[in-house]
C-alpha cells in the first residue's frame, strides 16, 4: 500500500509483474525505475519516460518525516532523482479501481509514489492510497524473505536461527527490534538487569508483575508499555508493535511439555535459553517465564488457554527500549507440533539501535480486516498537547490525550460546562464526495434528506445497511452543488459509499482526506468569543457571529494571510461549540491561536475521559457502545435522522426501517441509578429475574450529582418512570435500583448548543 502523499521503494527482478490499483480514484501515480547500480532508466519497465517525477521531488522537498526512510534508502542505493526519467500514470479523472500493469525487464529498484501536496481545508484535492500487487517471477519461498531495511544504523545485527536461541547485551536507553523474518514464527524474549547479575542477583523479567502493574494481558506502546522484574524494577518498554497480537500468559516451551505430549527429547526454548545464557551469570532452569512475542493465544469462555497460528507477517516486529543495562535472550521457537509457528519453523532477527535515535510510539492499526497495517500517528496538534500531558491512548490509529496533567478529567468537565475547552478530534474519518452524481449518491446512502441541504450547511445523519442496522453516524458538509464532505467515525463508511456508487454506476468519487484535515473542537459557553477573536472570514462568508447551528464557514486565522481553516458550529459535548479543520502543516499555528485568543476566558484542554462524560450527559451516542450494525437509528435514540414521511426518495434500509419503526422491540432510554456503585457498558437490566435490557454507556454526573446511564430496554418496560434494577456480579446477587428518564439527562431541548 502506498499512502496518499507517500512513496515506497521496492526491489524488482526481471520478469516481476506489477499491477497498480487506483483504490479511490483521481490519484496520480509516479514511478521511477533504477538499475542495480542506481542508474535511473524507465526502460527497465519496458517504457519510455514521460515524467521527471516532479510530484515525488516536491514531496521529498517538504522534508516530511514519513519519507525519511525513503530518502535514506535512495541515498544508500545511489539513486539520484535529479536525473529522474520516470513514468506518470492515472489522472484526476481516473475512476476508483482503475489498474495499470507493468513488467520488469531487468533487476533493480522501483519507487512508487502517490504524489500530493497539502490540501486547503475548503478544497477537495486530497491525496489517496494506491495499491501495488506484485507477482514475482521467482516467488520467495518461506525461509527466503528479505529483511526490511533497518530503522536506523544498527548497533547489533543478530540472526537467531530456527529452533535456537541467542543472548546479547543492550545498554540503557538503546532500542531492541525483534523481527519475524518469514512470518508466523514465535519468539520467547527474556531479559535481566545487568547490574544485578554483576552482584549475583538473577531477577528475570516477570510477566505476572508486569501484567498486574499494567492492567493488560500484554503490553503495548503508550501508557501500558513496560515490563518489570519481580522486584518491580522496569526493564524494557514497548515503543512500536506492528502486530498487536502476542501472549504474556504462558511459559516458554520446555522439555516437560514435549515429554507429556509424546515427543521426548524434543528441542525446546527453555533448554535453548539455558545454553544461550551460559557465561552470563544465569543459572539454568527447567522452564522459563518469557514474553511470548508473535504467539497467538487466548483464554476461551471456559477459562482454557488456547492457541492458533500467529498473526505476524514477514518483517513484522516489536521495538523495545531498554530502561537499564540488560542482558537479553531470544529464541526462534521450535514447536512443530501445533499451529504456534504456522507449521513451519523459521528464523528470528534482532537489531539494536542507539538511544540517540528517535522513534515515535506506535502500534499497528488495520482500518478494515483485509487492509495493510498502519502505524499509530501523532496528530498535527500533538507537539503542543504533549507539552501538557503524557497520558495518551490509541484511538483509531492516532494518539489522543486521555486527561491533562495539570487539570484532570473533572476540572476539564466543568470547564466545558462553564467556560471553554479545546480538544483534538483529528481521528474522525473524512471523505470527499465529488462529481455530478454526488448528491444522488449521498441521498441514497444516508437516511437524511440531502437535497434539502444548502451550501455551507451541515446535517447529522445515520448510515444504514439494507436490514436497517447502522454502519455509522456522522455529519455531512455541503461545500458546493456537487461537493460534499462526510465526517464519521468508521473507515468502512467511505468504502461503503464508494461501493454503492460503483453498484449504481454513479459518476461520483469518494476519496479519503483524514490525513489532510485535522480538527480541533472548541466547546463551551465562551467558545464563540474565542473563535470570533481568532477567525477572519471574507465578505462572501458568514462571520462567526452570523454562523448558525450546523453551519460552516471558510476562513483564516487572524486575517486574510493566516492559516486557512473551515469552521463549523458543531460539537459532541451538548454545549455551544465549534470545530476547526486545518491541514496538518498548520496545526501548531491553529492550536496556538486558540490559546492566545482564549486568554481571560478560562480555556482548558480536554481529553477523552471528560469528553465521554459530557457526551453521555447530553445523550450523544458512541459507536461500539450505544450502537452497532445490529442497532437501527430508532434503537440508538436518533430516530429524528430518519424522516420517513418527508424524505420521499428511496435510500438504503428504508423498507427495513419502516418495518422496524412500526414494530419496535427495544427503545433507547436514559437511566438514573440510585447508587454510587460504578455501572459499566454491558451491565444487565432486570425486572425481577428477567433481563429486559443492558446499559450502553454510564457515568457519575457531576452537575446532576447522581449516577446516570444510557441504556437499551425491551419496549414493554421502556416508559419514563419505570423502575428497573442494574444487575452486578452475576446479575442476580447484587442489584442497584434505577428508573427510566428522558434520554438527554442534560439540556434535553438542546438550547445550549443553539444559543
Amino acid at each position: 500500500m502506498v499512502p496518499g502523499a507517500g512513496a515506497l521503494l521496492l526491489q524488482v527482478s526481471a520478469g516481476d509483474r506489477f499491477v497498480l490499483v487506483n483504490d479511490e480514484g483521481g490519484q496520480p501515480c509516479e514511478l521511477v525505475a533504477a538499475a542495480k547500480d542506481g542508474r535511473i532508466d524507465a526502460a527497465i519497465l519496458g517504457q519510455a519516460a514521460n515524467s521527471t517525477a516532479e510530484g515525488l521531488k516536491a514531496m521529498l522537498a517538504l522534508g516530511e518525516p514519513s519519507l525519511a526512510r525513503l530518502r535514506k534508502g535512495l541515498a544508500q542505493r545511489g539513486i539520484d532523482l535529479a536525473q529522474a526519467g520516470g513514468l506518470r500514470l492515472f489522472g484526476a479523472d481516473t475512476p476508483a479501481g482503475a489498474r495499470a500493469e507493468l513488467v520488469a525487464l531487468d533487476d533493480g529498484w522501483l519507487v512508487v509514489a502517490a504524489p500530493g501536496l497539502p490540501m486547503a481545508p475548503e478544497a477537495q484535492d486530497t491525496a489517496t492510497q494506491l495499491t501495488v500487487l506484485v507477482t514475482r517471477a521467482k516467488p520467495r519461498l518461506v525461509g527466503h524473505y528479505d529483511l526490511p531495511d533497518p530503522l536506523a544504523d544498527p548497533v547489533l545485527d543478530l540472526r537467531v536461527k530456527s529452533a535456537t536461541a541467542e543472548s546479547y547485551f543492550v545498554k540503557a536507553g538503546d532500542y531492541i527490534q525483534i523481527l519475524d523474518v518469514d512470518g508466523r514464527q514465535c519468539t520467547d524474549f527474556q531479559c535481566f538487569d545487568a547490574r544485578k547479575l554483576d552482584k549475583g542477583i538473577q531477577h528475570a523479567l516477570d510477566v505476572t508483575t508486569s501484567r498486574t502493574f499494567m492492567g493488560h494481558a500484554y503490553s503495548m506502546p503508550g501508557l501500558h508499555s513496560k515490563y518489570y522484574d519481580q522486584n518491580w524494577v522496569p526493564l524494557v518498554e514497548v515503543v512500536q508493535d506492528t502486530v498487536g497480537r502476542h501472549d504474556a500468559f504462558a511459559m516458554a516451551c520446555a522439555s516437560k511439555y514435549y515429554d507429556d505430549i509424546g515427543y521426548p527429547g524434543h528441542v525446546n526454548c527453555s533448554d535453548n535459553f539455558n545454553t544461550a545464557l551460559t557465561g552470563r551469570g544465569v543459572d539454568p532452569r527447567p522452564g522459563w517465564m518469557a514474553v511470548n512475542l508473535f504467539f497467538n493465544t487466548n483464554i476461551d469462555a471456559h477459562g482454557v488457554l488456547i492457541s492458533d497460528e500467529p498473526w505476524s507477517r514477514p518483517g513484522d516486529y516489536v521495538l523495545f527500549r531498554a530502561l537499564t543495562d540488560i542482558v537479553c535472550v531470544n529464541s526462534a521457537c521450535p514447536d512443530d507440533t501445533s499451529p504456534a509457528n504456522g507449521w513451519y519453523l523459521s528464523d528470528i532477527h534482532v537489531r539494536t539501535y542507539s538511544g540517540a535515535e528517535k522513534f515515535s510510539r506506535s502500534i499497528a492499526y488495520r482500518p478494515t480486516p483485509d487492509a495493510e497495517p498502519k502505524m499509530t500517528k501523532e496528530t498535527a496538534f500533538h507537539p503542543r498537547i504533549s507539552e501538557k500531558t503524557r497520558h495518551h491512548v490509541e484511538y483509531k490509529g492516532y494518539w489522543l490525550p486521555q486527561a491533562y496533567s495539570s487539570n484532570g478529567a473533572l476540572e476539564e468537565y466543568w470547564a466545558c460546562r462553564q467556560a471553554a475547552v479545546v480538544l483534538d478530534l483529528s481521528p474522525l474519518r473524512k471523505w470527499e464526495v465529488t462529481g455530478p452524481d454526488a448528491e444522488a449518491l449521498m441521498q441514497w446512502v444516508l437516511t437524511r434528506d440531502v437535497k434539502k441541504l444548502s451550501q455551507g450547511q451541515v446535517v447529522y445523519s445515520a448510515m444504514c445497511y439494507e436490514h436497517g442496522g447502522m454502519i455509522d453516524d456522522g455529519t455531512l458538509f455541503r461545500l458546493g452543488r456537487d461537493q460534499f464532505r462526510w465526517i464519521g467515525g468508521d473507515d468502512y463508511g467511505g468504502v461503503w459509499i464508494r461501493e454503492q456508487a460503483e453498484k449504481l454506476g454513479l459518476k461520483a468519487m469518494v476519496r479519503s482526506s483524514t490525513d489532510q484535515l485535522h480538527n480541533l473542537a472548541v466547546q463551551g459557553p465562551n467558545s464563540r468569543e474565542i473563535i470570533k477573536r481568532m477567525i477572519w472570514t471574507a465578505p462572501h462568508q458568514p462571520t462567526i457571529e452570523e454562523l448558525g447551528w450546523f453551519r460552516f464557514a471558510v476562513g483564516r486565522v487572524g486575517g486574510p494571510s493566516g492559516a486557512p481553516v473551515v469552521v463549523s458550529r458543531t460539537g459532541y459535548t451538548g454545549e455551544l461549540g465549534f470545530e476547526i479543520f486545518c491541514h496538518p502543516k498548520d496545526g501548531t499555528e491553529v492550536y496556538d491561536a486558540v490559546w492566545k485568543h482564549g486568554e481571560g476566558l478560562r480555556l482548558r484542554p480536554m481529553g477523552l475521559a471528560a469528553l465521554d462524560m459530557v457526551r453521555i450527559e447530553a445523550g450523544l451516542i458512541f459507536a461500539g457502545y450505544d450502537f452497532s450494525d445490529q442497532t437501527d437509528p430508532f434503537e440508538a435514540g436518533i430516530g429524528f435522522t430518519v424522516p420517513l414521511k418527508s424524505k420521499t426518495d428511496d435510500f438504503i434500509g428504508r423498507e427495513a426501517l419502516i418495518r422496524r419503526k412500526e414494530h419496535p422491540s427495544r427503545k433507547f432510554v436514559g437511566l438514573e441509578i440510585d447508587a454510587n456503585v460504578d455501572v459499566g457498558h454491558g451491565d444487565c437490566l432486570h425486572v425481577g429475574r428477567a433481563q429486559v435490557g443492558e446499559v450502553t454507556s454510564s457515568m457519575r454526573s457531576p452537575i446532576l450529582g447522581k449516577n446516570i446511564a444510557l441504556a437499551r430496554v425491551d419496549l414493554a418496560h421502556a416508559e419514563v418512570g419505570t423502575a428497573l434494577e442494574v444487575g452486578k456480579l452475576d446479575g442476580q446477587q447484587k442489584r442497584l435500583p434505577a428508573v427510566i428518564v428522558p434520554l438527554s439527562h442534560y439540556d434535553p431541548k438542546k438550547t445550549r448548543p443553539q444559543s
